[in-house]
């Protein structure tokens, strides 16, 4: 079975490859899918989120990046694909993912939402906060891979 797992990655942290991790022993296959909200504003181009993810799902046999800009349930039905996996830090999150999966599901009946709980380790952890800590040049190794760090480091400098 195919699931997606969707966000905007902005960018991609430890604890979206801790869900990806585990989502991909759950599933068959799962499709990390960059997307675009209309409510943010981005730090990193799509091109250069889409980027990053596709550098995150190297290591993982059933893991593939893409990208979409339009509805999660457009994506899904032209995919065949009827899981999406979300990850939640805490009841904040579910609060606001119960809304999107509702809708989701009154859109395109056949698709499910299946909620995987944070390791506590990346309870508090965000892309906001990441690039908060970055543009004060703290050191956010722990939260993000190397290449995510550089990228970060790149463009609080200018040097993009």
């Amino acid at each position: 079975m195919k699931a997606i797992y969707p966000g905007s990655f902005d960018p991609i942290t430890y604890g979206h490859m801790d869900i990806l991790k585990r989502a991909s022993k759950i599933f068959d296959e799962v499709v990390v899918l960059v997307m675009k909200n209309i409510n943010k504003r981005y730090f990193f181009t799509f091109s250069e989120r889409l980027s990053m993810v596709e550098k995150a799902v190297e290591g993982i046999q059933n893991a593939r990046a893409d990208s979409y800009e339009g509805l999660l349930v457009d994506y899904a039905r032209k995919a065949g694909i009827k899981i999406v996996v979300r990850g939640l830090r805490a009841i904040s999150d579910f609060e606001m993912e119960i809304q999107v999966a509702h809708i989701n599901k009154a859109m395109y009946a056949d698709l499910e939402t299946v909620f995987l709980m944070t390791d506590p380790k990346y309870s508090f952890l965000s892309s906001s906060i990441v690039r908060e800590a970055a543009s004060f040049g703290g050191d956010v190794s722990l939260w993000v891979p190397p290449y995510v760090e550089e990228a970060l480091k790149r463009k609080f400098s200018g040097s993009t």
